[in-house]
């Protein structure tokens, strides 16, 4: 039933696009409106007095897919006036007041580094004073500002950066969320130990372009990426720390002695190549060579063993015939890629240097040749997967398993989803479960053992099963 016109509820629903950033930022506006605004969050949009779409420029035809949205969220404005429509993100940082001009009927367009202003925002519309639009870029202001991040469950993002400079011809990214700006070392710092104060067992480190980290110290250096996940590993409760996503132009020394040095950093590296092509990567801008991302690969692969590589792809991008797109395949088997790729067909993005160029390959050629490179990663992916059977592995216990509840779930180090029985107090613990069985996109198990805390480290108990 509608409620009745402009009664105000507290009730936020956030609706999330796109990438791990969009999401922590979804949970960043949950927990500012909660503090400041008296705020709860709900779960569906018919309960909301809130309405607010958190949006990606990534996807093809971003734009049309927000404003659909909107669309059907008008019937809810149309059944009670006082409700407030806001669009977020990055699709609200590249189109700005142009919003307003197509759906009249939104009351808030929020920037990726404004959104600790919605309060003051959501305050301004309910006086009153219209449309409220604030898509700037006041840098390090957005962190300070936030309220102390809600725990929910054993695993947290803390976002450590924000933005990215290296400007890919194909990417929207440094013109809807700016330059890269670091947030202070001790301040990371401070959100992970109470994190893990909490509750919080393993962290992962966001930005955009995370292993550009270079937050700034109390002694007027700076700390890159490889020197924060060392302290953060080094947090009392904290045993497992993993980062995304990364440029491999600024993955330096000190980063890959991380991987060889600290225990606590999984066994994990997600970091994109975009082709397999040097005359696709010059077009590009990427500023890297496939001979560049192999070596680097070997690098990371002899300091840390057994490593599990993840990936991105984008297959038809202007200038890449046949020829480029077997040396993608190429670069497939070569590295093997065996935790997988996100791998999109390319589409220009407005506004990027990329949607300049000539653009002659038909979708159906794009959409066949994603198809022939998802089917090859999937069978390095599949292969991969097959060889962990036998083996143990250390998994943190998330929770209970999505598809039965009476069974445990989390991840292995090398970030593979395992399912196996076990008790649902062992949450938020490390056990080791070996492999039996390897699923399409997870694999099962039986606990073999459960850890034991010392007040130096955590050592295991074998179970009797």
């Amino acid at each position: 039933m509608p409620r009745a016109a402009n009664r105000v509820s507290g009730k936020v629903y956030i609706e999330t696009q796109g990438c791990q950033m969009n999401e922590y930022d979804a949970g960043r506006m949950a927990d500012v409106l909660s503090k400041q605004a008296a705020m709860r969050r709900v779960y569906e949009p018919e309960e909301a007095d809130l309405l607010l779409l958190n949006t990606c420029s990534v996807r093809e035809k971003a734009q049309e897919k927000v404003f659909s949205r909107l669309g059907r969220w008008r019937t809810y404005k149309q059944r009670s006036p006082g409700v407030i429509i806001g669009v977020c993100g990055c699709v609200a940082s590249q189109e700005g007041d142009a919003i307003l001009k197509r759906a009249p009927y939104v009351d808030l367009v929020v920037g990726p580094q404004t959104y600790h202003r919605l309060p003051s925002m959501v305050a301004a519309v309910r006086a009153g004073a219209g449309a409220q639009v604030d898509i700037s870029f006041p840098e390090i202001e957005k962190f300070d500002s936030l309220p102390e991040p809600k725990v929910q469950g054993p695993t947290a993002y803390v976002s450590v950066m924000e933005g990215c400079s290296k400007y890919c011809s194909f990417c929207v990214v440094p013109y809807t969320r700016g330059d890269e700006i670091s947030r202070p070392f001790a301040d990371v710092l401070a959100e992970v130990k109470g994190l893990a104060e909490r509750g919080v067992r393993e962290v992962t480190l966001l930005g955009q372009n995370v292993n550009a980290y270079a937050g700034p110290m109390g002694d007027g250096g700076s700390a890159d990426l490889g020197l924060l996940i060392e302290a953060v590993a080094a947090v009392d409760g904290i045993g497992r720390v993993r980062f995304t996503t990364s440029h491999p132009v600024e993955f330096n020394d000190d980063l890959i002695e991380a991987y060889r040095d600290v225990p606590e950093l999984a066994d994990f590296l997600h970091l994109p190549v975009q082709s397999g092509s040097d005359m696709v990567l010059k077009l590009m801008k990427r500023g890297h060579s496939v001979a560049e991302y192999e070596e680097l690969i070997e690098r990371v692969r002899q300091a840390r063993p057994g490593i599990a590589l993840a990936t991105d792809f984008i297959v038809g991008f202007p200038g890449e015939g046949e020829r480029e797109f077997a040396e993608t395949l190429e670069l497939v088997d070569r590295i093997g890629f065996e935790a997988g790729a996100f791998s999109f067909a390319y589409s220009a993005r407005p506004g990027t240097p990329a949607a300049e160029l000539t653009d002659p390959t038909p979708r159906a050629e794009k959409s066949a040749r994603l198809q022939r490179l998802q089917n090859r990663l999937e069978w390095h992916r599949e292969r991969a997967a097959r060889g962990l059977i036998g083996t143990t592995q250390r998994i943190l216990v998330e929770g209970a398993s999505r598809r039965n509840a009476h069974e445990l779930s989390g991840r292995t180090s090398c970030n593979r989803v395992v399912n196996f029985p076990g008790d649902i107090k062992l949450q938020g613990q490390f056990v080791n479960v070996q492999i039996e069985d390897a699923r399409s996109h997870s694999l099962r198990g039986k606990v073999v053992a459960t850890e034991f805390e010392g007040k130096s480290k955590t050592s295991f108990v074998v179970t009797d099963g």
